[in-house]
């Protein structure tokens, strides 16, 4: 159903929320998914099975974490 999903992943779905934003940020793990709204910061729970018919890509993680560590 959904590849292996992780804290802070940043998720876009298939409509937008109504604030115009697509992206979301995973807040938590479980039998249900966290998201909080990249946009409004509005935060709702999904079932797994719901995110997965509502998810259009998982975008690749930013690599601006490593490059301010060596720094």
């Amino acid at each position: 159903m959904l590849p292996d999903l992780q804290l802070n992943d940043t998720i876009r779905l298939r409509k937008p929320h109504p604030c115009g934003s697509y992206e979301w940020t995973v807040t938590r793990l479980g039998a249900d998914i966290g998201l909080e709204c990249k946009g409004c910061g509005h935060r709702i729970m999904l079932t797994r099975r719901e995110l997965a018919r509502r998810v259009k890509v998982i975008l690749p993680k930013e690599n601006n974490e490593s490059n301010t560590r060596g720094a």
